[in-house]
């Protein structure tokens, strides 16, 4: 449910639901102080861009730079240079919040999402660079979420065991959902950066963006690291596949 408020805030009042708890890290996981992820982006038979994760270990904060850029004559056609940033506690796993910077044809926008655990509340102002406008949304969350891309990183610190799955609470679009991380199977994976043993696992949701941006499975190696290594997403105008070029712990 919507409601409008005086000045333009908006608010959300989600529906109640079975949301899990996100649980802690296991203990020992040991996230890399720094740690540089490249990997090219091919759709279909084409190389169309890059990607880089860079995470930082700061105090108790895992912070997570991410950007993506298209290549080649995909840039003509339409041309994407992204930059998503978050952090969460490597202790409790709650996000601290997720801002992202889109550039993606014609399209500009900046949005920057909080979470204020005291009050149960996560905020988001947004900002439209070629309209020039601007927007304020709230809405209520549990006590410890994670975000869309802490997830990627937060989900390697948890038990990958064949046969089962991993839960926890994302909040996604204004609004909380349960993302479960399928743990599907045992593979070897060949990439640019070398041939791994990996663990794939597939994350599914009823609603938000896991939904929406079609199948994804995500490659994470078969050893205390659990570093990506190979991201697929299957969407409704094609397959991209995120392949390791190379990777630096320095």
């Amino acid at each position: 449910m919507l409601t409008a408020l005086p000045g333009g805030v908006r608010t959300f009042a989600q529906q109640p639901s079975q949301i899990p708890t996100l649980q802690p890290p296991q203990p020992g996981f040991v996230f890399p102080t720094k740690q540089t992820l490249t990997f090219t982006v091919d759709w279909r038979v084409f190389t169309a861009g890059t990607a880089v994760f860079n995470t930082e270990l700061q105090g108790n904060l895992q912070k997570i730079t991410a950007t993506a850029d298209t290549v080649g004559a995909v840039t003509m056609l339409f041309p994407v240079a992204d930059k998503f940033q978050s952090a969460f506690d490597i202790k409790t796993g709650c996000s601290t919040g997720f801002s992202k910077q889109i550039q993606e044809g014609r399209r500009k926008v900046t949005s920057d999402l909080s979470f204020n655990y005291t009050i149960g509340k996560q905020t988001q102002v947004e900002h439209n660079l070629v309209k020039g406008t601007s927007k304020e949304q709230t809405a209520s969350i549990p006590a410890c979420v994670t975000d869309s891309l802490s997830a990627i990183f937060y989900a390697a610190s948890q038990p990958l065991v064949v046969g089962q799955n991993v839960r926890f609470p994302l909040a996604d679009a204004m609004r909380t959902v349960t993302v479960t991380m399928k743990v599907e199977a045992k593979e070897e994976i060949k990439t640019p950066a070398g041939t791994f043993q990996t663990i794939r696992v597939q994350p599914t949701a009823d609603e938000g963006i896991v939904k929406n941006r079609g199948r994804i499975w995500i490659w994470y190696t078969d050893d205390a690291r659990h570093m990506p290594v190979q991201i697929r997403a299957s969407l409704f105008w094609g397959t991209i596949t995120f392949h390791l070029q190379s990777f630096e712990t320095k």
